[in-house]
């Protein structure tokens, strides 16, 4: 038997909008955005400086996920201070934001791996280190989050079974 011959009236009306729903529906679609991964690190920094110059050390260390091509970012706190030549990194300056680049052979940082980069600089007033550093955008604080784990929902007994109790 038809099945639209046995529906009929409001029945029939509402199998075809629920019909035109479905169809509607496969039309539509659903927004996806990529996965990120967790980004952690830390920053080494260290000078050796002299009147009006200086040669910056950097240990940058992942501890979040792998990392496939990284930028390292900084904020020099007095504007005197810049990058002049640099290894290990492609470097670039705008006013006191340097930004060091991966380069092709070095970009991949897997999980508790460290890179070593520098440059030699000039500074003029004072030379005080970056107080912060970003990998990939995101603040280096030294470490990962550690989980937080919720209570138990109920306490353990104090009290163990007797020898032999199933």
């Amino acid at each position: 038997m038809n099945v639209w011959r046995r529906l009929s009236g409001p029945r029939r009306t509402l199998a075809l909008a629920g019909a035109g729903v479905l169809v509607a529906g496969g039309l539509v679609t659903i927004p996806v955005t990529a996965a990120q991964a967790a980004t952690q690190c830390d920053v080494a920094y260290s000078t050796n400086e002299w009147p009006g110059g200086f040669t910056a050390s950097i240990t940058l260390k992942n501890l979040g996920d792998p990392v496939n091509g990284w930028t390292l970012g900084w904020t020099f706190p007095n504007s005197g201070q810049r990058v002049q030549q640099g290894w290990s990194a492609e470097f670039t300056q705008s006013g006191s934001q340097v930004t060091a680049r991966s380069l092709s052979y070095n970009g991949s940082l897997a999980t508790g791996a460290s890179i070593s980069l520098g440059f030699n600089g000039a500074w003029s007033g004072s030379n005080p280190k970056p107080t912060s550093f970003t990998l990939n955008g995101v603040t280096c604080n030294g470490g990962t989050t550690p989980p937080t784990t919720p209570p138990p929902t109920t306490p353990p007994p104090t009290n163990p079974p007797p020898a032999g109790w199933p």
